[in-house]
Order: structure tokens, then sequence, then C-alpha cells
């Protein structure tokens, strides 16, 4: 391993990619902890809001908002909102591609039409990120975090509105970077982005778990165990099904010259590769969003001046959206698997292969091509996505259990991250290694 490392850094050019990711994300990590001017008291209120074991139901909420941008909220940084509105407008886009015929044409365009498309994804981002941070100070304010936060009071106008720009430009800056890595970097920029945002509460969950051993007795110390045990557990089964494939063999026609004029048929085969989490973190994502959502009106509603409304809210906050319920997990866990299958059945429309294959005179063998070829294909996909999907839903329920002095440390969609980023820049490398005429990375 160290031998391949070291062949790694004897070239230039990928090493000075290495150099460069690594710099971006270095910059990223110093963004992040620039805060959002306060004062002390509306400081100290930040501290209250996210201290470690707090079952207030405004802690929890931002707790379990803080895991997925990675430590930013907690700082109320400028780029607290991480990159998650774009991530948000990227999903919007790839669900509206089969919808509206002009989406569907850029794909068909090559190169321009995928600059085409991902400009408008940017320019989609703008507005979902203003109202994600609209969202989130107004979380703020009802903690007690802003105490002057008002979008037409001419005496917070300003404040409010150079918060809100702020927050939104940090999304775009951070949407920026990634590109940068993209382009000149090694991996996914954006993937990495959220990467070194999960890594970064590396040092405070190892800080949480040790004060938890040392002050809850064997009932800490069982619970780290299980964090640990639940945690090793769910990376290897990440891995196995991030790679886990069924492989469909197709035969593609072919002819070759045996002598002066003379053409002989053969067939040449290879195979369709069908994921078994061919959704990724993207059910999650949807799943999660679908119940923070309700919970953050709730939260806001709570301090309502009509008395129903503000009881309703407050019995949705704190018995039926609770994070701390194990029926708020089960009822992730169920988004997820519907999810899954949607998300999956919606690549797989706009990918066309039975379409493809019978344009190209490809064939599976003991299958006619067009519509047996297409039943034959739904048929597996609905028992692989099955599988993926079953297996999301366990790893989102068993967050249930992963609690540790009062905190979520981690969520299923950090983990799939995790693992993801660190698969795909290793295949990267090796790639790279393999172009350079070496040996590989891994082989």
């Amino acid at each position: 391993m160290w031998e391949r490392l070291r062949s790694i850094w004897t070239v230039p050019d990928l090493r000075n990619k290495i150099l460069f990711t690594l710099g971006i994300l270095l910059a990223f990590r110093v963004l992040a902890n620039i805060s959002v001017p306060l004062t002390q008291a509306e400081f100290a209120k930040l501290v209250d809001l996210f201290k470690p074991g707090s079952n207030d139901p405004t802690s929890q909420v931002f707790n379990l908002l803080d895991v997925f941008t990675g430590g930013s909220l907690d700082k109320f940084s400028i780029v607290g909102l991480s990159v998650y509105p774009y991530i948000t407008s990227t999903i919007v886009m790839q669900l509206l591609q089969p919808i509206i015929p002009a989406l569907q044409n850029l794909s068909t365009q090559g190169e321009a039409g995928r600059l085409r498309f991902s400009q408008i994804t940017r320019i989609i981002t703008v507005p979902l990120a203003f109202l994600s941070a609209l969202g989130n100070c107004a979380l703020y304010q009802q903690a007690g975090v802003l105490t002057g936060f008002s979008l037409f009071d001419p005496n917070y106008a300003l404040e409010t509105w150079s918060i809100l720009l702020t927050l939104t430009a940090g999304v775009m800056i951070l949407v920026w970077l990634g590109e940068l890595i993209t382009e000149k970097g090694i991996g996914n920029g954006i993937s990495l982005i959220i990467f070194a945002n999960i890594v970064s509460r590396l040092p405070q969950f190892i800080t949480q778990g040790y004060t938890t051993a040392s002050t809850g007795g064997s009932n800490g110390i069982v619970s780290i165990g299980l964090f640990l045990i639940i945690g090793f557990l769910t990376i290897i089964g990440v891995v196995y099904v991030y790679q886990g494939q069924r492989r469909i063999p197709v035969q593609y026609p072919t002819k070759r010259n045996v002598g002066r004029g003379m053409l002989v048929g053969s067939a040449q085969t290879t195979y369709i590769p069908l994921q078994v989490n061919s959704a990724g973190m993207i059910p999650l994502i949807f799943a999660s969003s679908m119940l923070l959502f309700p919970t953050v009106i709730a939260q806001y509603l709570t301090t309502s001046k009509t008395g129903w409304l503000a009881a309703t809210a407050n019995f949705i906050s704190t018995t039926v959206l609770n994070p701390i319920q194990w029926w708020y997990w089960v009822m992730e866990c169920l988004l997820v698997i519907a999810f899954t299958y949607f998300y999956a059945y919606v690549l797989w429309q706009q990918q066309q292969i039975p379409e493809n294959l019978q344009k190209q005179g490809a064939f599976i063998p003991g299958y006619r091509p067009g519509e047996p070829t297409n039943r034959y294909l739904n048929t597996i996909l609905n028992r692989v996505t099955l599988a993926g999907a079953m297996f999301l839903g366990i790893v989102t329920f068993m967050q249930y259990f992963t609690r540790v002095g009062g905190n979520q440390l981690f969520t299923a969609a950090s983990v799939l991250i995790v693992v993801g980023v660190v698969l795909d820049t290793v295949r990267q490398l090796e790639s790279q290694m393999v172009m350079r005429n070496y040996s590989g990375f891994l082989s």
C-alpha cells in the first residue's frame, strides 16, 4: 500500500491534482469556521441550542440538521447551508427531465446540452438557497439566537438581508469550489465537500463518546459499544451493497472479414450492470426532507398567538415528529423504501435501455427485442431494487439506536456519502494510474 501511495506521489500532474483538491478543501474548512456576526448573548443562546444531551424539540431538530451540514449550523457559519440546496436543485431537474420535453432534449445535445442543463440547475439553486436561509434564520430567531431579524423593519432590514444574502452566496461559493475540484482535481467536488463536512465532525464525535463513557458509567459504555458495532456493520453493509450489481448478458451482432469480400457474422457478448442501490443517497435525502420540513414548520408555529394552532404545532413537534421517538424513524424507513423504488424507476426510464438495445440490434439471450426484453428487465429491476430498498430502510431505522449522550451522531446518508466518496475517489486514482502505465492503486 505504501509503495502504491509513493508511486502516486511521483506522478507530477497527479500530485498537483491531489494538492489542488486538498487546498480547495482547506479553503472550504476556513470558510466553515467564519460565523455570522452575533452578540455575546446571541452566541450564548447558540451554544445552548446545540448543547449535547438536550431533550428540547428545537435542539433535537437543529442537531439533526447539523449532522447533514457537517457541523456548520452550530457555528452559524456563512456556509452553514452547505451544498444541499444545489443537491435539491439537481434532484428537481432530474425529476423534471422526463416531464418537460425541452429538458429531455438537452440530454441529446452532447456537451453543449450538459453545460446548459448545469447552468439551469445553478440558477434554480439561488432561490432554493435563499428560502433555506430564510427558514433556518426564522428558527434561529425563535430560539433566541437572532434577536433582531425582520425583512421589512427599517431597524433590522439591512442586517437581515445581509445575513440572508451571505448564506445564499455561501452556497454558490461552495458550488463553485466543488466544480473547480471536479474540473482540476481528483473526485467529484460536490461529494468531496459534503465528505469534508462529515469527516470534520469526527473530533466532536470522539469527544462526546469519551464524555458519555466517562460520565455515564456502564450505561455510557454500553451506548458507545452499541454505536460502534452498528456503525461498523453499517459501513460493511454499505460497501457490499454499493458495489453489488446484477449483470444481465447482452449480445451485439458483429461481422468480420475472413477473406476477399467475405463477411462472417458473429456476436459480441457484454452485460448490463443493474446496481443494487442505483438510487444512492437520494431516497435518504428525500425522506429526511419530507419529515424535516413539517417538523421545522411545526417548530416555527409553536409560538403562534392562535391557541389551537400553537397547541397543534407543539403536539406535532414533541410527539408525532420528534426524532427521539422510534416511530419517527419507522416513518422515515418507509419513506426511504418508497423513494428508492420511485427514484430507481425514474433513472431507469431516463436511460431507455430496452429501446437502445433494439436500435443497436442487440438482444438478451432467450428474450425477443422490444416488449419481452422490457418486461424481463423490469422484473429484474424490481427484485434488485427490493434488496437495495430494504437495506436502506434497515440502515435508516438503525439510526434510532445510534444516539450517544442524547445526540444523533451519524445518519445513514452520512455513511453512504463517506463510503461512496472514498470508493469513487479510489477508483479515479486507480484509473489515473492505469492511464499512465502503472500497475494501479489497488492491484
